[in-house]
């Protein structure tokens, strides 16, 4: 499989990217209008949900019939929502580094890891080596350049709209922007954790005319982690599609705006 059909991070670092036919800077259409009656079902299914919400908060604890053994095999509220804990102090070729020998050290390793493959910077050939060589074990790094050199080819750089050495036309804005939503470890050990990440990410060349326009899509990254030169490195790296959202009806934006936004809206460093 080629890189230009399926962009995953084991041999691209970026998404599945589906292009639209027609170029929708040029001034995208709304999706077909959906009737009022869209609005009332909304309505009666907020105030539907939100009376059961009361009646399960209110509901006793102490009944035979509340399949306690049930609650037992839920996933504790902890487990999901966010620390509060500060990551990390430091960073390394921009990446945050020198995270804490802990499972929650690990996933915020992961997140931050995450957004680095899925980069701009990935694109050039320098900055993508020192990325590599930030967040790659030691012993994986020299295979890992080689394989990132065989995937970011001219053609595919030329594929997106871009130069061949990955910098975009003059006029044109370059995304490429991964966002971690969630992450969770299903494996670790004292040295090792694998981590999955649960991304939003941004691909596409912003520009009146454009045909490869800014898209959005979904995926779930995971990654083998080894606790390597006092921090958390990956190992090995996978991705898959999902899980999506249903999408909205939310108007596409003119390029202008989207370069605006790019170029205004910095990231963040990821915790756990």
């Amino acid at each position: 499989m080629s890189p230009g059909d399926e962009q995953g991070y084991t041999e691209t670092g970026q998404t599945r990217t589906r292009l639209p036919g027609g170029d929708p800077y040029g001034g995208a259409p709304r999706r077909t209008g959906r009737s009022s009656s869209r609005g009332l079902i909304t309505v009666v299914g907020v105030v539907v949900l939100l009376i059961a919400a009361i009646a399960f908060a209110n509901r006793g604890d102490g009944s035979s019939t509340d399949g306690s053994a049930d609650k037992e095999d839920r996933p504790k509220a902890a487990s999901t929502a966010a620390s509060g804990t500060k990551p990390v102090d430091t960073k390394s070729a921009g990446i945050a580094s020198g995270f804490a020998h802990t499972e929650q050290g690990a996933q915020s390793a992961a997140a931050n890891y995450a957004v680095a493959l899925g980069s701009a910077e990935m694109f050039n050939k320098n900055e993508r080596d020192s990325i590599l060589q930030a967040i790659m074990t030691p012993s994986t790094v020299a295979s890992s350049k080689a394989a990132m050199d065989k995937a970011y080819t001219p053609g595919f750089s030329q594929s997106l709209g871009l130069y061949a050495d990955g910098t975009a036309p003059k006029g044109y804005t370059f995304v490429s922007r991964t966002s971690p939503i969630g992450t969770k470890v299903t494996e670790a050990t004292g040295d090792a954790a694998t981590v999955e990440i649960w991304c939003s990410g941004l691909l596409g060349l912003a520009g009146d005319k454009s045909t490869n326009p800014v898209t959005n899509s979904w995926f779930t990254i995971t990654m083998k982690l080894e606790w390597a030169a006092d921090d958390w490195k990956i190992i090995k790296h996978s991705q898959q599609e999902g899980p999506a959202p249903v999408p909205g009806d939310d108007k596409a934006s003119s390029s202008e705006d989207i370069s605006k936004a790019v170029d205004e809206y910095g990231g963040f460093t990821y915790a756990r």
